[in-house]
């Protein structure tokens, strides 16, 4: 993952820094990292992938890492539009008609969305914690205070105060997350470390600030994405054979992995981790990797 073993290709807006493992005629894997985490956290997933014959792909998301705008003029969103159609445009960039695809937050939402509005791309989904795609219009609507108190930081973004702490103080914060949301995940500093130089990136906390206000309707969205928010606002349905996993010590949310059941139509099975939380990929790499294997053996 150093800098130098990094492939980069374009998009319409974007240049997407990624890792690539496993060789180039394997069934293609997309892994699709969170915020605030990075591709590193497929670390020892993208591995186990590739020694089974995959092409495990994992790209740093808009905002993270080496990926870059190609344009000043470009807005730097990170609604829910704007993460799905990097990764279909992606896939197209790659040359890649259809993929098995598997992530989890800010990654998971963008899979979902893939296999909800082009189901062909989709060969199967891995899903941390259910359906991730945002109902926007229903943002005002208050949740149980246990949950609400879990939502402190997109809060706190909502505010000048909170754009200028997350520009002082990101690793404070996000080191602060990464442990209130895996409670029993003993990462390290070195593993932390790891990951910091992703934060850095210029565009981050622009990125960062304009998804969690446009998901309260605080903030305008990306007029070129309009129309894809318009189909999402219908929360289409999932068909493609799925495999949800929850983390039982999720510090983030704790009943997502039931909400939207009905929203998969497909094949669909829900897994409960015992002692993980949200970083799924770190934190129980074998628990994803045999889901995404299962599905990709299941579709063959």
């Amino acid at each position: 993952m150093a800098p130098s073993a990094l492939k980069r290709i374009r998009t319409t807006v974007l240049e997407i820094a990624y890792a690539e493992h496993g060789p180039p005629d394997g069934v293609p894997v997309l892994l699709m990292h969170g915020w605030p985490y990075d591709p590193r956290t497929y670390d020892e997933v993208a591995p186990r992938l590739a020694a089974a014959g995959c092409r495990a792909i994992v790209p740093y998301l808009r905002g993270f890492g080496p990926t870059r705008f190609l344009s000043d003029a470009t807005p730097r969103s990170g609604q829910q539009a704007a993460l799905g159609n990097d990764l279909r445009e992606f896939m197209d960039a790659l040359g890649l008609k259809s993929a098995a695809l598997v992530g989890y937050d800010w990654g998971g939402r963008a899979a979902c969305i893939v296999a909800a509005l082009w189901p062909e791309r989709a060969r199967c989904l891995v899903t941390g914690n259910g359906y991730n795609i945002q109902d926007i219009a229903k943002a005002d609507v208050p949740a149980p205070a246990e949950q609400e108190h879990r939502f402190w930081y997109q809060y706190y973004f909502q505010t000048e105060r909170g754009r200028a702490g997350l520009q002082k103080n990101r690793r404070d914060i996000i080191k602060l997350l990464w442990r209130l949301w895996s409670p029993n995940w003993r990462f390290d500093d070195a593993v932390f470390v790891r990951s910091v130089e992703s934060w850095d990136n210029s565009d981050f906390v622009d990125v960062t600030i304009q998804s969690y206000r446009h998901r309260y309707r605080n903030a305008p969205g990306d007029p070129a994405l309009e129309g894809i928010e318009r189909q999402l606002a219908a929360e289409p349905k999932i068909a493609v054979p799925t495999i949800v996993l929850h983390g039982e010590a999720n510090g983030v949310v704790t009943s997502m992995w039931r909400d939207g059941e009905n929203r998969f139509t497909g094949p669909v099975e829900r897994r409960l981790i015992p002692r993980a939380g949200h970083n799924l990929p770190a934190e129980v790499p074998d628990v994803v990797a045999t889901a995404a294997l299962e599905l990709i053996r299941a579709t063959s």
